[in-house]
């Protein structure tokens, strides 16, 4: 079970803002494996786990973005019921406690990838292990 680098960039909250950031990684060939936006604070908040974080982080820089990176956690679990709770469990019952996740899905998969920020990600991987 793999870390992952995250990305998170404070933006405008105004329209056309998500299409700039993601027109912006896609133009210099940074994938985007992972993505969470919303507005907080009347800002747009972005946090994405690409396959090049340092040349998301340039890119972002460039366009005045503010950054932070993060370690999470990439867990890769079934597409079926109950999946994402046996993981929640786990961490819940080794006393790990999760900030956020995000996951998304299209009906065709078999597997999801699932990203957990959590306070101690060594911690987190020895749970899941």
């Amino acid at each position: 079970m793999p870390r992952a680098k995250q990305i998170s960039a404070w933006v405008e909250d105004r329209p056309g803002m998500l299409g700039q950031v993601v027109d912006a990684l896609g133009e210099k060939g940074v994938s985007i494996r992972a993505l969470f936006a919303t507005a907080m604070d009347g800002r747009g908040f972005v946090r994405v786990v690409v396959d090049k974080p340092a040349a998301a982080k340039r890119i972002f820089a460039r366009h005045g973005w503010r950054t932070t990176e993060e370690d999470v956690i990439e867990v890769t679990i079934p597409d079926r019921p109950g999946a994402l709770g046996r993981i929640a469990d786990r961490l819940g019952d080794g006393g790990v406690n999760v900030s956020y996740a995000y996951v998304g899905t299209a009906r065709s998969a078999s597997k999801v990838n699932l990203y957990l920020a959590v306070p101690d990600v060594k911690a987190a991987l020895r749970v899941l292990r």
